[in-house]
């Protein structure tokens, strides 16, 4: 039976996140040391229990949910988790740093640090207010992607950001342009469209500038070779060398999510059957079974789920 482990992006964060693990376990209250020394403050303290419109913040959400992944990847790591059995990583935007994290490719503090740079270039690049992103439900990324060539809209402020599953796309850019196609499509009839609360219109166009200051940060970081492949977010390559990898997450930065694709390779190439999400919450689950039916996903999110996730894994 082919593993892979999923990692989750922002949108996962919740207030009281992996509080429970560190209460536990020593191996998950390290980790939130670890990330609270390497960024010179109490981010631990605004996860279990702070103000979720300031944890929502992307300089704070990125940091924040990789933190809560690693926690639980640890914990599984400390509670006798044999990796070998686990094929290949992917990590959805964000997550892909967590990926990298947990396959030993950045270190810990590394990845706490670059993540909070990502973050706040990321919310610079755009004024607020100008950017925008929306889900449109029950659509696939073709027909999607069809309609914004009808729509006449500009490639150069308006693209899909996000390509989740079958029915689920995500499109990012500046807003009178995302406002503009989203008046065409509503003559289509999608199932339905919901505007994102997010402050920057993240994998757009918009975010060269975030991107070229990325480059010189990613540049300055440690990296290796990962122990577990891990499939990229931007061209579906899987990762077992440190190649090529610095201007893939450069590329990450205003390119598209191809998540369902990566989905799709893992199973269709690699035979994964079985998928365990590990972070936050319950998104990339949903994302797996409308992509892979008759595949098995399991969220790992808390510590009563941790024991049945080691069961299936070290079988």
């Amino acid at each position: 039976m082919t593993k892979a482990f999923l990692f989750p992006g922002q949108g996962s964060q919740f207030i009281g996140m992996g509080k429970e693990l560190a209460n536990q376990f020593d191996s998950a209250r390290d980790v939130f040391l670890e990330v609270d020394d390497a960024l010179g403050e109490k981010l631990s303290e605004l996860i279990f229990e702070g103000d979720i419109k300031e944890l929502t913040l992307t300089k704070n959400a990125q940091p924040a949910i990789m933190a809560v992944s690693i926690a639980i990847f640890r914990v599984m790591l400390a509670n006798g988790m044999d990796l070998k059995a686990i094929d290949l990583f992917a990590g959805h935007s964000l997550g892909e740093y967590s990926a990298l994290c947990a396959s030993e490719a950045i270190s810990l503090k590394d990845t706490s640090l670059i993540l909070r740079k990502r973050g706040l270039a990321m919310q610079k690049a755009v004024p607020e207010g100008l950017g925008s992103m929306v889900a449109i439900i029950g659509m696939t990324s073709e027909v999607v992607n069809e309609f914004m060539i009808m729509s006449k809209c500009d490639g150069r402020l308006i693209q899909i950001a996000n390509d989740n599953d079958p029915s689920q796309v995500v499109i990012s850019g500046e807003k009178k342009e995302v406002e503009k196609f989203i008046l065409f499509l509503k003559q289509k009839k999608p199932k339905r469209i919901i505007d994102l609360p997010v402050s920057a219109p993240f994998h757009s166009p918009l975010m060269k500038e975030a991107a070229f200051k990325m480059e010189a940060e990613l540049k300055k970081v440690k990296m290796s070779i990962p122990i577990v492949p891990i499939i990229q977010n931007v061209d579906l390559h899987v990762l077992n060398s440190t190649d090529g990898l610095v201007d893939r997450l450069v590329q990450q930065i205003c390119g598209t999510v191809r998540w369902r694709e990566s989905l799709i390779k893992m199973a269709d190439s690699f035979g994964v059957s079985t998928f365990f999400e590990v972070g936050p919450g319950k998104v990339l689950a949903g994302t797996v079974k409308r992509t892979i039916p008759n595949s098995n996903v399991l969220s790992v999110g808390l510590a009563s789920q941790i024991d049945e996730a080691l069961e299936i894994i070290n079988e």
